[in-house]
């Protein structure tokens, strides 16, 4: 099993196994990620609550960078470029145990290496695994109510559900949208986040400006009634209670819905333009603060800084 990169003992003041204390409040407007030298581009990003952490997945070589709320520098936490099969990565999230799960976007793809990872807090991989199918593109992904983690396909409408039910880790397709929801050309389904009474997903189609809505029993799938709101170019997602925010990568927007607590309808409240020398990709919620990824995918070739930002909207 692979480890994690060793991480500065002046960076994140960890406590116990990976822990920041609580009461952490200095608050940078930004976080620097450390990048290649050929350039790097980010996408994901995930939370972990409890211990006060963030993690971000670097598209050009798969690496996972680490960071912690309070502390404006970040480090490079699991290695890239082949480790455990991983040579890109996506979306990424954390569950209550501190496990964390990584989408590997077209990783497994032609190739036949792991479409996704399950590595244990202190870096140990628990799975490398691939997802039933040959054309899967993970994006992003979410915990469900039963434990369980839920990724969503960029290619085809499928969400495939990720758990070790005692009997190992397996990837399992969980819901096939195909009858409901059309495949177009560009990024289909893509973030995805858990509704407020826990009974749905809440899944953004980007390339039609679309959110549907999962039945987190049945795997049912519906359209959420949004009143026509633009939302081309979803990417991440984020719930705050009945707060939706609606990342826009390349439409460089962000999008503010007032969502019911079932998923079922959305009510834009604003549009707001976020920075033009920035795209933004996805974004999680971390001890006050929401973490916006600037992907640096405007650039062809990737150049510092890499950040992940708290203040997206143009003032």
């Amino acid at each position: 099993m692979k480890r994690p990169a060793l991480i500065a003992t002046t960076l994140l003041l960890l406590t116990g196994a990976g822990a920041v204390p609580a009461a952490a409040d200095a608050r940078p407007d930004s976080y620097q990620l450390t990048g290649d030298a050929g350039g790097s581009k980010f996408e994901g990003i995930g939370a972990d609550e409890r211990r006060g952490l963030f993690y971000v997945s670097e598209v050009t070589g798969g690496e996972i960078h680490r960071g912690a709320s309070g502390s404006a520098l970040t480090a490079e936490w699991l290695t890239g470029d082949g480790t455990d099969g991983r040579f890109t990565a996506r979306g990424i999230t954390v569950d209550a145990a501190g496990r964390v799960y990584v989408a590997g976007g077209p990783n497994g793809i032609g190739t036949g290496r792991p479409d996704l990872w399950v590595y244990a807090a202190d870096g140990a991989l628990l799975a490398a695994v691939r997802a039933p199918g040959a054309d899967v593109f993970l994006n992003d992904v979410a915990i469900g109510s039963d434990g369980a983690a839920y990724f969503t396909n960029s290619n085809d409408p499928r969400i495939y559900r990720v758990a070790d039910d005692g009997a190992g880790w397996s990837a399992d397709l969980w819901a096939d949208a195909s009858g409901v929801i059309e495949r177009r050309p560009g990024f289909n389904l893509g973030g995805i986040v858990l509704s407020a009474d826990h009974k749905a997903f809440v899944v953004a189609q980007g390339n039609t400006g679309r959110l549907w809505r999962f039945d987190a029993r049945t795997g049912a799938v519906s359209e959420v009634a949004t009143g026509g709101a633009d939302l081309v170019n979803a990417d991440g997602l984020v719930r705050q209670g009945g707060t939706l925010t609606v990342v826009r990568n390349f439409s460089r927007m962000l999008a503010t819905l007032r969502l019911s607590a079932d998923g079922r309808s959305a009510t834009l409240v604003s549009q707001q333009a976020t920075d033009p020398n920035r795209v933004l990709t996805t974004a999680k919620a971390l001890r006050g603060q929401v973490l916006y990824v600037d992907s640096k995918f405007d650039e062809p070739t990737a150049t510092p800084p890499y950040e992940v930002i708290t203040n997206p909207v143009v003032r």
